[in-house]
């Protein structure tokens, strides 16, 4: 499409786009209370719909009241049935996708169903606001001008008589729109290769060809493609391939440890980062301010939001409208693909109540509490971060889990932490680290004084591709699949030492 005519089609939904935006900034609940009903109404005569009467629900009360809070394993006969032809379980239209997503430690797989409508009305509905939001705070943007450079995963499709499962990078590529596919880069053909390995060395000589302006993907995987291209091209900068870079949308895992290597490697040109929050189970939330480590929580895109405050019973669930600034809370949705109250395993907190805002602070099952120490991964992160930069060294990944008592034996925690370079003085880094931890967690702090409870930190360094190689073996290279930060065991961390050989 010339850039003229899309510039224009563009600038058009931007500012029909932003005009809705601002209805639900100004009516967040009305909006979220109407997204409820509709929920209910379209679904009233699926299996779920009857069993909980959803045509009488005209109030969240009752909604709550009625409908119970589930995990996946509550759901995955409803979800098995579906995928082998059963229609009209929990969603009534019918759906012929399911994103097949794992946690990272437990081999199980879950099978998230993708209706039409989740995909239309959420992911692709994400996707156009996230340029839109970038847009109209950046107006002399050029994006257009040029390809989004798109980091998926493993794009292989697998199909039984009645349905298709993949990565759900396949799946959105699988149903791609035109507009995306044009202006997208690594063509169709590359997008769709199966092996991880193969599938980089395509990328780095077809993108490295293309007038490139913006990056869409996971921040530890883009790297290794952004390591690949300068690889090939070892006389030339970032800024030489690409010279008209501007933004990188990130998601998945936290940007924080891996800002300085994205600057380093950005050096003499003006990239704006800009993040977003997107799974399996939908599309949550964007940035909407430049240089901000905030993200408007996006309430018209077919999803309810519910909220616990972490370490309590499901009783204690509010809806939007109840929740308070700075407290931890697991996320339960309520989707447009049949997912019912629905907890994600996923943490945020509310750094904004006008608008609703928020930060991702880690999962419900990556923490360690030991010792009463509640460490998340947003505290993990950030006292990474600092430590990282206060040794002049840059970390490419880690994990920890806690040294549990033994006799007389203080506790503490144990990190296993990957550099691009090993720090010279790993004292000086571990001290740092916990430090820093320290400063931002309280909790920790208490435990930490005078080492009555827990002692200083160990760190383990990692050979060179540790957590590559974990990852390989659990089949898990590309797309959103990450390590895990935290463990409150030590599985993790003892598989990851018995490797680093």
């Amino acid at each position: 499409m010339p850039f003229p005519l899309f510039n224009s089609i563009a600038s058009w939904f931007l500012k029909k786009r932003i005009h809705q935006i601002d209805l639900f900034l100004r009516y967040p609940n009305e909006v979220q209370q109407e997204v409820l009903q509709d929920l209910l109404g379209f679904a009233h005569k699926t299996k779920v719909g009857a069993t909980h009467v959803f045509g009488s629900i005209h109030r969240y009360e009752t909604f709550a009241e009625r409908v119970p809070i589930v995990t996946y394993e509550d759901i995955a006969s409803d979800i098995d049935a579906s995928r082998n032809g059963a229609q009209n379980l929990f969603w009534p239209t019918p759906i012929k996708w399911y994103a097949k997503s794992s946690g990272t430690t437990n081999a199980k797989s879950k099978f998230i169903p993708m209706s039409v409508e989740a995909l239309e009305d959420c992911h692709y509905k994400g996707g156009k606001d996230m340029l839109s939001l970038y847009i109209n705070n950046n107006p002399e943007a050029q994006l257009f001008t040029g390809k989004g450079l798109r980091m998926g995963g493993s794009q292989e499709m697998y199909q039984n008589a009645h349905s298709s499962f993949g990565d759900l990078s396949a799946i959105m590529t699988e149903n791609l729109p035109l507009w995306a596919e044009i202006n997208t880069t690594p063509s169709l053909n590359v997008s769709l290769m199966a092996e991880w390995e193969a599938k980089l060395a395509a990328m780095v000589m077809e993108c490295s060809e293309e007038n490139v302006t913006s990056l869409v993907g996971v921040p530890s995987w883009m790297l290794v493609l952004l390591h690949k291209i300068l690889e090939a091209s070892p006389d030339k900068k970032l800024s030489d391939i690409w010279p008209n870079l501007e933004v990188y949308f990130h998601g998945g895992v936290s940007f924080r440890p891996y800002q300085n290597q994205y600057e380093a490697l950005f050096e003499g040109q003006k990239v704006k980062y800009y993040e977003i929050y997107n799974a399996s189970e939908g599309f949550f939330a964007i940035q909407d301010q430049n240089d901000s480590d905030e993200l408007l929580l996006m309430l018209d895109y077919g999803i309810f939001y519910e909220f616990i405050p972490l370490g309590e019973s499901d009783n204690a669930i509010i809806p939007l409208d109840n929740v308070q600034l700075g407290v931890h809370y697991a996320l339960v949705i309520t989707t447009n693909a049949g997912l019912w109250r629905y907890k994600i395993g996923d943490v945020i907190r509310f750094t904004s109540l006008s608008p609703y805002r928020i930060q991702i602070t880690g999962r419900t099952k990556h923490y360690i509490n030991a010792f009463g120490e509640e460490l998340v991964v947003e505290n993990a992160d950030r006292a990474i971060a600092h430590a990282a930069k206060h040794c002049g060294v840059e970390v490419l990944d880690y994990t920890a889990a806690p040294v549990f008592m033994q006799d007389t034996t203080k506790g503490g925690h144990e990190w296993v932490i990957e550099f691009l370079f090993p720090p010279s003085d790993i004292e000086q880094f571990t001290r740092a680290l916990d430090a820093e931890i320290q400063q931002l967690n309280s909790d920790y702090e208490a435990k930490r004084y005078k080492s009555l409870t827990m002692q200083l930190p160990t760190i383990h360094i990692a050979r060179k591709g540790l957590f590559y190689d974990w990852l390989e073996v659990k089949k898990k290279l590309g797309g959103q699949h990450k390590v895990p930060r935290l463990s409150n065991d030590r599985e993790l961390l003892e598989i990851l030492l018995e490797m680093n050989v």
